[in-house]
């Protein structure tokens, strides 16, 4: 081999060297990922199935309901007979907060001109007439109300039969000199009641004699008991009364001009909104009720009747039984629960005041209702689960009961307790937006279209009358699981 050609191999070979190092390095990749893959498809060749399930059924029964717990901000007032649905009224009694300080700055206790009550109500709310003519009459209460009182609470022997006001009024909005918008937009109409101005003095001399006396809720409703108000005439209507407050009308004597010579007074006309109900004190509806024999037959025929304020719940059972057994029998050794929905077609019942189905209601486990209510809590969708009436598909959809049917898979059994559950209508309000400052409007309202708002309360509907057959026929329980063939 020549000499030049052998240096030009030597040269050509130390830059092909690197290449194969390469190559090798490829090939050894290669076998890598091979392997890899082939492990992968052992993986992939498992099979994964979405197991879904809707042959549960279950039935209801109407269970009668006399009573309930009707401590409430919003307050019932009112009288009605409706056709298909039955006799109802409503009155109050509550117990007011009071302002901790009282306007003294030049103002005596003979500057006090009048005192009203004003009862606010929402345009829309109320159920039956907005024309009929009604009058309410308001006594004073002359005991302290007590803690544990319910709908059946009879307030006879705890007021003076004397009253202290009185006044007629319809639910019209148009030409009414007392309509208002607050400050979410929302239209409203106050029913005015004069009362005695002897209330406003007396409060004044109280606050100069002893303020701490308005500080402290429980010295001042030995002070001033509260109110019973109740419908004097007239049937048709049941209001929605939004916020109860007491106010006082006064007036100032002002110095003008610096001419001492010839000294100018000036009257300053001041309102001082010093007495409130409030969720602080204790408030409540008193509510008689009478059913229509056509709803109650609808119940006696086995129908599922639900009925508020008062009248019937609905007591079914869930069918958790029969959802366990089915997954065991199904899940295998790998399987997850993706979802357990329940949802109940809902029957408008005919009727000649527009009485419609409760806007939300609360499925609960039976024996937990009453402690439901009486602890004041929300749904933790484990025990207690609560939808909304959807009025375009006429169903209630229930919040998820996946938490409930978990806990039931990892304990492996259902007791008694876990399927047996009651309906009731309830309201659900919300806390204010951070936007907001009417509390009222949310908690009249009872709903919130924001999507991270904050149930607040659920407490029993004593908004108003309200009626429903659940549909349990048509109901639909939806469950399903992913599982995991090795």
């Amino acid at each position: 081999m020549p000499p030049g050609k052998s240096g030009a191999m030597l040269t050509n070979m130390k830059r092909f060297y690197p290449f194969i190092f390469i190559v090798v390095a490829a090939l050894m990749a290669a076998s890598c990922d091979e392997s890899t893959t082939q492990a992968g498809s052992s993986l992939v060749e498992d099979e994964v199935e979405i197991v879904y399930d809707s042959s549960f059924s279950t039935t209801g029964i109407s269970d009668p309901n006399t009573s309930v717990h009707s401590r409430t901000i919003l307050q019932l007032l009112g009288r009605l007979n409706a056709k298909g649905y039955g006799e109802f009224s409503s009155d109050i009694v509550c117990q007011y907060m009071s302002a901790a300080n009282v306007d003294t700055t030049n103002t005596t206790a003979n500057d006090i001109d009048s005192v009203k009550l004003l009862l606010l109500m929402y345009k829309g709310g109320f159920a039956g007439d907005s024309v009929v003519p009604m009058g309410l009459t308001v006594y004073p209460l002359t005991q302290q109300l007590p803690t544990n009182m319910e709908s059946n609470f009879d307030p006879s022997g705890m007021y003076d039969p004397n009253p202290i006001g009185s006044v007629s009024y319809s639910a019209l909005f148009d030409g009414s000199p007392d309509v208002g918008i607050d400050s979410e937009g929302s239209l409203y109409k106050q029913i005015v009641v004069d009362l005695p101005k002897q209330i406003g003095i007396d409060l004044y001399n109280l606050y100069k004699r002893s303020p701490q006396t308005l500080s402290s809720p429980t010295e001042f409703a030995k002070w001033f008991p509260g109110l019973y108000i109740t419908t004097s005439f007239g049937s048709g209507r049941v209001i929605r009364i939004s916020n109860n407050s007491i106010q006082v009308y006064y007036h100032s004597k002002h110095r003008i001009g610096e001419d001492t010579s010839n000294p100018r007074d000036t009257i300053i006309k001041h309102v001082g909104s010093y007495m409130a109900v409030t969720p602080e004190v204790y408030t409540n509806n008193n509510i008689s009720y009478n059913m229509s024999p056509d709803l109650a037959a609808l119940a006696n025929s086995g129908k599922s009747i639900l009925v508020g304020p008062l009248g019937y719940d609905v007591e079914f059972k869930f069918p958790a039984r029969d959802i366990l057994r089915k997954y065991k029998e199904q899940a295998g050794e790998l399987a997850i629960v993706n979802s357990l929905s329940f949802s109940i077609p809902a029957i408008e019942i005919e009727n000649n005041y527009g009485i419609a189905p409760p806007p939300y209601i609360l499925m609960v486990k039976k024996s937990q209702k009453d402690k439901f209510f009486s602890s004041l809590s929300v749904n933790d969708n484990m025990s207690s689960f609560y939808a909304a009436y959807d009025s375009k598909t006429k169903k209630y959809n229930f919040s998820s009961m996946l938490s409930y049917i978990n806990d039931i898979i990892k304990r492996g059994e259902v007791t008694a307790d876990d399927e047996e559950f009651v309906v009731c209508p309830v309201n659900v309000s919300y806390y204010p937006s951070a936007s907001s400052s009417n509390y009222y409007s949310y908690y009249y309202y009872g709903y919130s279209t924001a999507a991270t708002a904050r149930i607040s309360s659920i407490s029993p509907y004593v908004t108003e009358p309200v009626m429903v057959q659940l549909d349990f026929e048509n109901a639909k329980i939806d469950f399903s699981f992913s599982k995991q063939t090795l």
